[in-house]
């Protein structure tokens, strides 16, 4: 597939998109898992009344690497041939490798509790397919309107 060059405001707004779905998922947990958390999670530490300037900035962070990521893997500045499963895969353990890291270092919940992790894991597991879904759902809406450029360009040549 053909793609446009891109330039450093394409990959500022690729990042403030990702951040504003993060921060947008995190308020949804915190109506809902917030209140009663924040003992237990350094996330969710004032509960259903807002998220703490260095939760934001470890969601900045996550945006970031993600965003990274995503020039890394998804385009063709930095890795030329590449099966798209294996960037897929590659993506998500880089991915999870940050989340792991950052889960450690800002005390997101215990360690040392199995049932955290396991819900970590699990919460990750969800992410991947809601994301997969949402790829595979544009790369078809995409395939579509090229057939349908390709039909209409066809008829008239």
């Amino acid at each position: 597939m053909m793609e446009e060059k891109k330039n450093i405001f394409n990959y500022i707004s690729q990042l403030f998109a990702t951040f504003g779905i993060i921060v947008t998922i995190f308020i949804v947990l915190s109506i809902f898992i917030g209140e009663g958390t924040g003992e237990y999670s350094s996330l969710f530490r004032l509960g259903r009344e807002a998220l703490t300037i260095p939760t934001l900035l470890q969601l900045l962070f996550i945006a970031c690497a993600i965003t990274c990521a995503q020039v890394i893997f998804y385009t063709d500045i930095l890795i030329k041939n590449m099966a798209l499963i294996l960037r897929n895969v590659l993506f998500f353990m880089v991915v999870m490798g940050v989340l792991v890291v950052m889960a450690i270092l800002f005390n997101w919940f215990p360690t040392d509790d199995p049932t955290a992790w396991i819900s970590f894991a699990a919460s990750f597991a969800i992410s991947i397919a809601v994301s997969v879904f949402i790829m595979w759902l544009k790369e078809r809406t995409e395939n579509r309107r090229m057939r349908d450029a390709l039909d209409k360009y066809n008829k008239h040549h």
